[in-house]
């Protein structure tokens, strides 16, 4: 399996965990809020890493992969929410947030290598 196509698993597991964790949020007006924002931002990145690997050219593979690396931030922020205001199952929590955290660095480091390469 090429580097790509593992990183892209890597992200398609991270979306399903994100389906999964949002499934368990309350269904409260905090819960039902944050369990959106979660799940447009957290299963976004595949479809975004997809696309860059399709990219036309080496600027458009950057702008596409700063486009998932901006997603996943955003998923961490508001898995940290979820985590603090305690309203998923701490271990979920913790595990899927190491999991983004461990994707935004790949993500961040690959846009470094594509930049070092134009």
């Amino acid at each position: 399996m090429a580097k790509g196509d593992d990183i892209e698993e890597r992200l398609v597991e991270f979306a399903i965990s994100i389906i999964d964790m949002t499934d368990k949020l309350p269904n409260t007006r905090a819960g039902n809020h944050l369990a959106g924002q979660l799940l447009r931002s957290g299963t976004s990145p595949a479809a975004n890493y997809a696309e860059a690997r399709g990219a036309e050219s080496q600027k458009d593979f950057i702008h596409k992969l700063r486009i998932c690396a901006k997603e996943l931030n955003e998923s961490r922020v508001w898995l940290n929410i979820i985590g603090r205001a305690k309203l998923g199952p701490r271990d979920d929590v913790v595990n899927v947030y190491r999991e983004c955290d461990e994707l935004c660095r790949i993500i961040n480091s690959s846009v470094k290598t594509a930049k070092s390469k134009l």
